[in-house]
């Protein structure tokens, strides 16, 4: 089974911050094209509110377990091409950082197997049920720092990982974590010229299923950063020393 029919969730929305500046100025429609009352002159400031590019959320998908472990390396000792995240979550009105909100993250193997349902792409390998699962909470400036591996792929998706945003969550002794409030659930993607270099790679380039790419996927809208895609940069000068993927999230605190 995959998440390959699921429709994108319209009620609720997110907003993505992309680039090195987060907050952009925003000024309604009507203003650009009419004269300003007085009233509008009045109300200037509040209309100049600092916003983040809106984007929507997107289907949880078939493979979501509860009980990921709050850790900030998920890769359990899958083999795969390093993958080093910092994921920055964001207040959608005002782009202040939110610190102690809880970013977790799953997404499958080179192999397009994720755990606690290995065998749904075909392969045959060891399952314990945690592996490529987890999350982390944002520290003092909303960063939230994971360690993972460049995912493979699976029967018509493209490359990518599941997010989910949570806040008040309350840690527990086995590791886990419970309660709070789940703010976005969404997907990260990846630039496709990156991709084709990391399937050439082993074991990526074991996985015996076609692969869909960003334009054939049917979640992923070309909406680039503002849909969930990773700003990818080379953490040496091969592809097999691996990537930093870094985004910025806005979500809505209610």
């Amino acid at each position: 089974m995959t998440d390959t029919s699921e429709p994108s969730i319209g009620r609720r929305t997110v907003l993505i911050a992309t680039g090195a500046t987060a907050v952009t100025l925003a000024v309604s429609a009507a203003a650009a094209t009419e004269a300003p009352t007085a009233d509008a002159k009045d109300a200037a400031p509040a209309a100049a509110a600092a916003v983040c590019t809106l984007t929507k959320e997107m289907t949880e998908g078939p493979y979501y377990l509860d009980g990921a472990l709050v850790r900030a390396d998920i890769t359990e000792g899958k083999a795969g091409i390093p993958l080093k995240l910092a994921l920055t979550v964001v207040d959608d009105s005002t782009c202040a950082p939110i610190s102690n909100a809880l970013v977790e993250l799953w997404h499958s193997d080179a192999l397009g197997e994720y755990s606690g349902f290995v065998g749904n792409n075909g392969h045959s390998e060891p399952d314990n049920g945690k592996f490529l699962r987890g999350g982390v909470l944002t520290n003092s400036s909303g960063v939230a720092n994971i360690t993972s591996i460049y995912p493979g792929w699976y029967r018509g998706r493209c490359v990518h990982i599941h997010v989910k945003v949570h806040t008040g969550v309350t840690l527990t002794s086995d590791g886990s974590f419970t309660g709070g409030q789940e703010l976005h659930t969404g997907q990260l993607f990846f630039n496709e010229t990156v991709t084709t270099a990391v399937a050439k790679i082993s074991p990526y380039s074991t996985n015996t299923v076609t692969r869909t790419t960003l334009a054939q996927d049917s979640i992923y809208d070309d909406g680039g950063a503002a849909s969930g895609l990773l700003t990818l940069t080379a953490l040496g000068s091969s592809t097999s020393s691996g990537y930093a993927g870094t985004l910025t999230l806005g979500v809505d605190q209610g």
